[in-house]
């Protein structure tokens, strides 16, 4: 085979031109693009650690911010539910004076209407008293045809009315 024959010949030749070529190669690409490759990517991370760094510190700023604002908020809840007790108290402490006033007044005239009614009570029997001493006396005078005096025919009332 001519091919294989021709290897040895140019053998030295490919070799030399072959180290050449990965040389160039080697400083074009290896000392040249990849230093600029490598600082950009050491860039790039420097750049995306620095901006990791910036949301942590963000984020652990909101989250204290959060904070405050969730006590300061629990704070004036509780006020404002101290002021709604407070109020409450008031109301009903208000509301219990005014019932007992009133009350009071209700209790008063329950007390004046009470005199009222056992004064009326006492005239009324007194008057159903007179009316039936002078129903007895008459009852008498027409079925006995005598007269009976009105202390006698009061007392005999007054008695009767005593037992029934």
């Amino acid at each position: 085979m001519p091919q294989i024959a021709q290897l040895a010949e140019t053998y030295s030749s490919q070799i030399f031109w072959l180290l050449i070529f990965f040389g160039i190669t080697f400083f074009v690409i290896g000392r040249g693009m990849v230093p600029q490759v490598m600082g950009t990517v050491a860039l790039r991370d420097q750049q995306i650690a620095g901006d990791l760094a910036a949301a942590k510190a963000a984020r652990d700023a909101a989250d204290a911010q959060e904070a405050a604002w969730r006590k300061a908020e629990n704070d004036n809840r509780s006020q404002a539910q101290a002021i709604i007790a407070k109020a409450k108290a008031k109301a009903a402490d208000k509301s219990a004076k005014t019932l007992a006033k009133a009350q009071d007044k209700l209790d008063a005239k329950l007390a004046a209407a009470e005199a009222d009614i056992a004064a009326a009570r006492s005239s009324a029997m007194t008057e159903i008293e007179n009316v039936a001493a002078d129903a007895t006396r008459d009852i008498v005078a027409k079925l006995a045809g005598t007269a009976v005096d009105a202390a006698a025919a009061s007392k005999a009332v007054k008695e009767a009315l005593a037992h029934g």
